[in-house]
């Protein structure tokens, strides 16, 4: 009796606790929205802060944006100020060589190139470049040698009194020929004559006057009933005497460069003194004696101190 009274009281204090537990567990419909509540807003409040960082890290990347395109615009206005400054010195130094005609257009200056050019062919004085002696150059010193041609009609065309210029000993098939036409824009359109007769047998013999360094005679003048030839050979090996034993071959007169009546040798860590010019060397001495008719301007201009010489007047 006391032990059946014992059980179900036991059993009565534990229905008890389970409905706690459940009353507990389960708050009803008020409890279960409230804590749908609770949860929307922890909700919310993180998904405004992960819109917020992308927000504040756009900015960021705005700023750096910003100053980086205001560095670039520096750059790129400070490009646009150079650009001006230096077409503004190119356009003051035209203006300043009155020879160059800067009102003029380039076609403008185009004819008045050509005109000078043609009328150097009538009454101008006249340069032969001996070019039969090309057969036993390398490539290397051809094109060497087609450069050499490339600044001196260069420095023709730039002249107030240019020199009517005849390319002689010159075949359209040679490797020469082909060497200028690859190294030489607009090699074709040179106003110049080409021929592939010797000069020699082109032009009287009286009229030649052959320059070489190993002549015993100072070239004293420019004269323009002479034709004035430039041997077109270079040679690394450095062979003496070539065109001066053709000149003798052909009983032609030869001249040299008055290199040791105004200009003397100087001191130098190789002992090294040349009067072997390239063949555009030359005519630039030549041009420049020309207009001037001075000699040490003219050989200051051509012969630089790396030959070892230099003018008298530097050295006193």
């Amino acid at each position: 009796m006391d032990w059946k009274l014992e059980g179900s009281a036991q059993k009565t204090e534990s229905r008890v606790l389970q409905e706690q537990e459940i009353t507990l567990d389960d708050p009803g419909e008020d409890g279960v929205s409230e804590s749908f509540q609770l949860l929307q807003v922890d909700v919310g409040c993180e998904h405004w802060e992960q819109e917020a960082l992308p927000t504040g890290g756009a900015a960021w990347c705005s700023k750096n944006v910003q100053r980086k395109q205001r560095h670039w615009e520096k750059i790129v206005a400070a490009k646009k100020s150079k650009r001006k400054q230096e077409k503004e010195r190119r356009k003051a130094n035209r203006v300043e060589n009155s020879g160059i005609y800067p009102q003029h257009s380039k076609r403008f200056l185009r004819s008045i190139i050509k005109e000078r050019l043609l009328e150097a062919k009538h009454s101008g004085p006249r340069l032969c470049i001996d070019l039969s002696m090309t057969n036993h150059m390398s490539k290397k010193e051809l094109s060497r040698l087609a450069g050499q041609i490339r600044r001196l009609y260069g420095s023709n065309k730039k002249a107030d009194r240019p020199f009517w210029i005849y390319l002689t000993g010159f075949t359209t098939d040679s490797p020469l020929y082909e060497e200028c036409l690859r190294m030489n824009d607009g090699f074709s359109s040179y106003l110049l004559d080409r021929t592939e007769e010797d000069c020699f047998s082109l032009f009287p013999l009286e009229t030649l006057v052959y320059l070489t360094p190993d002549s015993e005679h100072a070239l004293e003048n420019v004269d323009l009933n002479k034709v004035y030839i430039l041997g077109g050979l270079v040679d690394e090996s450095i062979q003496k005497k070539v065109t001066f034993q053709k000149a003798q071959e052909h009983s032609v007169r030869t001249a040299r460069l008055p290199i040791q009546e105004y200009m003397v040798k100087c001191q130098n860590g190789k002992n090294y003194h040349s009067e072997i010019l390239t063949i555009n060397q030359v005519f630039d001495i030549l041009s420049t004696y020309f207009e001037t008719q001075n000699w040490p301007e003219a050989l200051k201009k051509g012969v630089s101190s790396r030959k070892g010489y230099v003018l008298q007047n530097s050295v006193e």
